[in-house]
């Protein structure tokens, strides 16, 4: 089975790399200096010339603060987040390819202490998660046999993509360690369920050859907690001793907002393991 996979670079597309490969399938990476996925003529040209039995879409722009405040970065995020997902979709239909996409818990406002299901109403809360929203909708308009995986707060393997950030997590540990700080205000806000991209990865594959029904799927680590929580596991995980004050988003003002509380509840496969778990993982 060919696999395509775009944006290998980045944390997702590396950890997805290394799980279809090791389990054998045969696996073309595609990352920017290989394809330009705004430019919708050339993304069309180049997966019908390679005719992949599976496309899987690990590209987005998810510059959140810069989407809301910059609209040139805003339009980037329409043509990457939104308006290319539809091309895929429609492509892949015409195509008879097997599409993966992701997608975020920012496409729901983040309100329902119950959580979201797969199934929830779409309302987000800021302009990425509008243009998150929107390829979502172009999807599920476009596309036929698809994967629609929700995602929140991915942490793993930093990507090796120029100018790519580091997850929350690394970002912690360095500011602890080689940032030289002794105290940090963490925001004790924003409740979600942390991804680990392997078992994201797992999740995908396991999806793929399960032969699940095509539809939503909702592919977090069980399990959700703050910013803050999330940041003093990860001290704790690596005996790292500072000093920690829980603070409201208030105290760091951003362009963007964001949403309150957005468990991504997973009602449609085996529970994922729990944060904590692929936590530690990841750091010992």
């Amino acid at each position: 089975m060919k696999v395509l996979i775009l944006g290998y670079k980045g944390m997702l597309g590396q950890a997805l790399t290394e799980e279809f490969k090791n389990h054998g399938y045969e696996t073309v990476l595609w990352d920017k200096e290989d394809i330009d996925v705004g430019n919708l003529e050339m993304l069309s040209d180049k997966i019908k010339g390679l005719k992949p039995d599976v496309l899987i879409n690990a590209t987005a722009i998810n510059a959140v603060d810069k989407i809301e405040e910059d609209s040139t970065i805003f339009e980037l995020a329409r043509k990457i987040n939104s308006e290319a997902v539809g091309e895929m979709a429609k492509i892949c239909k015409e195509q008879n390819i097997v599409f993966v996409h992701y997608s975020s818990d920012y496409v729901f406002y983040g309100d329902k202490k119950e959580g979201y299901d797969e199934n929830s109403e779409l309302n987000p809360v800021d302009k990425y998660g509008e243009t998150k929203a929107v390829g979502e909708k172009l999807l599920k308009e476009q596309g036929e046999k698809y994967y629609l995986i929700r995602l929140s707060k991915l942490f793993g393997k930093p990507a090796i993509a120029e100018g790519a950030k580091k997850s929350f997590v690394d970002m912690m540990i360095w500011l602890a360690t080689e940032g030289g700080k002794t105290h940090l205000d963490l925001v004790d806000e924003e409740i979600s369920c942390p991804t680990y991209a392997p078992d994201l990865a797992i999740f995908t594959r396991k999806l793929l050859e399960e032969n699940k029904s095509y539809g939503i799927y909702h592919g977090a680590n069980t399990g959700v907690c703050s910013w803050y929580e999330l940041a003093l596991e990860t001290f704790k995980i690596k005996n790292i001793q500072i000093d920690t004050t829980p603070v409201s988003g208030d105290k760091f003002p951003r362009p963007a907002k964001r949403p309150v509380y957005s468990e991504l509840l997973n009602t449609k496969m085996s529970p994922q393991r729990s944060w904590q778990e692929a936590l530690r993982e990841y750091l010992k």
